[in-house]
Order: C-alpha cells, then structure tokens, then sequence
C-alpha cells in the first residue's frame, strides 16, 4: 500500500486527496461506495502486470566517488538486544553529494537553478527512452553519444524525445565492482581525474536535447554525464542550465526495453544540495 501512496502523491497529483491516500483507503463517492479514480488505474496496470526494476547501485565502501572524493562510509554505532529485551540497531553514514548512483541538480554546473529539493517532482516521475549505444562504446571507451545515436532511437520508435526521461546505456555497468574497467583507472586523487576513460553524452547532443526537443531528465549507467576525459563539462553546463536533472551511475539499464518503461527517481531531499543519492527503479508493463 505504501508505493500506492508513494506513485499516486508523484505521477498523478490532485486525483486523489492527501488524507485519502495517506489512510491507504479507496475514495468513495456520495453514496458511500467504492470510486475508481484515474490515479488508482495508472498505478495498479503497471505494479500489477508488470514487475519493477531496481537501477540503483547499493552504497558501501566499494561504491564508486569521483576519485578526488573519499567515498562512502558507514558508521556503525548501536547494535543488539536492550534492557528492555528488543533488539535495537543505529548507524550514521558520511558521503559526498557526488558518488554511487545519485542525481546532479542543475545548481550543480550552473548558478541559479534548482537545488535537490527544488527539482520538480514532474521531472523525476516519467516513461524511459533508453538509447542504447553499448556496441560503439565497446570499442571506444571514450565514445561520446551524438545527435545521431538519439534521432536513431527516434526513428525506430516513431516519435521524439519529448515528454521522456532519456537513459542512455553504454554498457560500462558491468564492470561497477572493477573500478579500474568502470572508471578507466583504480587511482585516487587529483592526478586520477586524467587517467579517467569511459563514455559520455556529446555536448552537441546536449544542447540538441534542450534546444530540439524536451527532456523531463537524463540518466547514464557511467561516472559522469560528459565523456571520462572532458575538461569543461559542457554537457553538464547545458542541460544545467536548463534545469534538466541528470542521473549518473545508473544500474541495470540492460534489464529495460528501449521504450515503455515508467520511471521513478527519488533523491534524498538535501535542502540546497547539489546532488544527493538515489533510488531510481523502473516498472515494466507485461
């Protein structure tokens, strides 16, 4: 009941009243009978004929930072049975905004625009365009996706990238538990940033994307959404500037069709943050 809440409150709001759904009950009309609501189909299709996918890579000290980041740490602090005779457990983690899968708001390379807890909730609910470019990325891992790799995908489906959350998949998630492969080096520091290899979104695609067409958001299954060898992070700075969300190290993209799936992306909600984790999955129809 409780992603019943979760998905009506996001995908449809205004349907269904707060204390409604809060209560988890159905909405009744005058007479006292049960009342479909349209909010109440759009989220009982897809969670009952369809199965969800979680694209979030788990946090722990092998979690993949930016190498100039110290990482994830989880702190363990209580653990076991009270004086009281029930088990109790707390622990605290440290982490930098930037690392594992997470979200860059659009404060995070322009000045002025959304923070975390700014981006609306419209941007981070929608249906999944998944470009696949996994094969010329096996052959160059510093392969930037162009304007042609995303109008293919619109030639094969018959529509344009508007309305949809773009998730581009070059195949660099199956190498998350081998940094050196992921990242193109295992090195830490500020010397790593330029041994770093692994693909990324073109900035002429970027800028195709907001000026062509309309993205709520974008996602990689890679480190970052500019290429492992960028220096001025110019696909960063565009889809900013426009208050495009992105989503970088994404998981499991592989498991998504190119098109249909229905995509919810919740970042903690870090008031003035410039990112923060989080937990993105899919849902799939039949």
């Amino acid at each position: 009941m409780r992603w019943f809440a979760l998905i009506t409150l996001i995908a449809v709001p205004g349907w269904v009243t707060l204390a409604t759904v809060a209560r988890g009950q159905t909405p009744r009309d005058a007479t006292g009978q049960n009342k479909e609501t349209p909010s109440a189909s759009f989220v009982r299709q897809p969670l009952a004929s369809g199965r969800m996918v979680d694209l979030t890579h788990s946090f722990d000290r092998h979690t993949v930072y930016w190498p100039t980041e110290a990482g994830f740490k989880l702190i363990r602090n209580a653990a076991g049975v009270t004086k009281q005779g029930y088990y109790y457990a707390a622990n605290r983690f440290e982490a930098a905004e930037h690392g594992g899968t997470h979200v860059d708001a659009p404060i995070h390379f322009f000045q002025d625009r959304d923070t975390v807890d700014k981006i609306p909730l419209t941007r981070l609910v929608g249906e999944a365009a998944v470009v696949d470019v996994t094969e010329p990325c096996a052959s160059n891992r510093d392969y930037q996706i162009d304007i042609e790799d995303l109008r293919r995908w619109e030639k094969n489906h018959n529509r344009q990238l508007v309305d949809v959350i773009v998730l581009l998949r070059t195949g660099m998630g199956r190498f998350w538990h081998d940094r050196r492969r992921y990242l193109g080096t295992d090195k830490t520091g500020q010397a790593a940033v330029a041994e770093l290899h692994f693909p990324g979104l073109a900035p002429t695609a970027a800028r195709w994307l907001v000026e062509q067409r309309a993205i709520k958001a974008i996602g990689i299954d890679t480190a970052s959404i500019d290429y492992g060898q960028s220096k001025r992070f110019r696909s960063h700075v565009t889809l900013c500037e426009h208050n495009v969300p992105v989503f970088e190290n994404v998981a499991k993209l592989e498991e998504l069709p190119t098109a249909g799936a229905t995509v919810v992306a919740l970042p903690m909600k870090i008031a003035g943050g410039s990112g923060a984790p989080l937990r993105i999955v899919a849902i799939l129809g039949k």
